[in-house]
């Protein structure tokens, strides 16, 4: 039997979906969302926070057959104490209401919980991971919008990533995670075309209530302090839209970084045993010889602990194509001879000095 806030929140996803039509999502999520089979569960992760409430509200009114199959997670980092129980219990209401299981996890482990923004995202990612595999789901929906990728761009524009990582978060993202059993998974993302103030305008409109993480407000991590310290400057020095501006450029970064991919998949330089053709890379981009020997290092069971330093180095060495040996570490030896580079484990003798 439907509840008072069931009819609240179903009329209110219906609200928030005529403000925020499908044609407002990022288009590409929608028409990859479209062609997807219908038998699909997908999986949306859910804080509470205001992007993730528009967006399960979203999925619910925008794709009414996949209803059914739509299944919430929640994880409590135990960080705020009683705010983020609260967090919990805002979520299990909103999911009843909906009609949406919901998955609750919180930080079990021994000691302390994370106090650092990245422990925290790798603790609740490796419980969703944990959920979707036991559920067989590849589909995660997350609520990350115009501000998160500029935040997450001048984050990295920091410590000097390249296009890959300047790229980031793509609407659509296909990968492989750790025990996978080879099956890729999707990390999906249709609000990067909206502001996060047009999102929490559109849930007020729509009478939608939402949380609000305390900790935001501190500066402590290095993400607050870009959101509340630089990007509120940063706008106001442009004088335009430099959200939208970032988002732009993240979308042409994707573009050329998935041009390069495409170049090294063409040249297909690893061998089924696992040597790098340097040879056949001869003369080519800097940006592809680069991304060859990223995917050699990958392809080794011990590719070793080579330092941002170390691998400029061994850059370096395979452009020369020379033969050379160059450390990869205590686990072994990138060594180019014929043409080739190829992986030489440590000897015990070597590893033990």
């Amino acid at each position: 039997m439907k509840t008072r806030g069931t009819a609240q929140w179903t009329a209110a996803a219906a609200r928030i979906a005529s403000l925020v039509p499908r044609s407002r999502l990022h288009p590409g999520v929608s028409l990859w969302a479209d062609a997807r089979p219908r038998t699909e569960g997908w999986a949306v992760a859910l804080s509470g926070g205001a992007d993730s409430v528009a967006l399960l509200l979203l999925l619910w009114a925008h794709w009414p057959a996949r209803r059914a199959r739509l299944k919430a997670f929640h994880f409590d980092h135990r960080l705020r104490g009683a705010e983020s129980s609260a967090d919990a219990r805002f979520c299990a209401r909103l999911c009843a209401a909906l009609g949406v299981p919901l998955v609750s996890g919180r930080w079990s482990v021994r000691g302390r919980p994370p106090s650092d923004e990245a422990g925290a995202r790798a603790a609740r990612f490796k419980f969703i991971e944990r959920g979707m595999a036991r559920g067989r789901m590849r589909v995660l929906w997350l609520g990350h919008q115009q501000d998160d990728i500029a935040e997450t761009m001048l984050m990295r524009l920091s410590r000097g990533s390249g296009s890959a990582g300047l790229a980031a978060p793509r609407a659509v993202h296909a990968f492989v995670p750790a025990r996978a059993g080879g099956r890729g998974r999707f990390h999906v993302r249709p609000l990067l075309a909206l502001k996060k103030e047009e999102l929490k305008a559109a849930l007020r409109e729509a009478g939608a209530a939402w949380r609000e993480d305390s900790s935001n407000a501190g500066s402590v991590h290095f993400r607050n302090r870009v959101r509340l310290g630089v990007i509120p400057r940063w706008v106001r020095a442009s004088e335009r839209d430099a959200l939208a501006g970032a988002a732009l450029s993240r979308e042409l970064l994707e573009e050329d970084d998935s041009a390069l991919e495409s170049w090294v998949d063409a040249l297909d330089p690893v061998a089924a045993d696992g040597s790098l053709d340097v040879a056949h890379l001869a003369g080519r981009p800097r940006a592809v010889v680069r991304r060859a020997l990223h995917r050699w290092l990958l392809a080794q069971e011990s590719p070793g602990d080579l330092s941002r330093q170390g691998f400029e180095a061994l850059l370096l060495a395979v452009e020369c194509g020379a033969p050379f040996r160059h450390s990869l570490g205590r686990h072994g030896f990138a060594a180019l001879k014929g043409g080739r580079l190829r992986f030489q484990a440590a000897s015990k003798t070597t590893s033990r000095h």
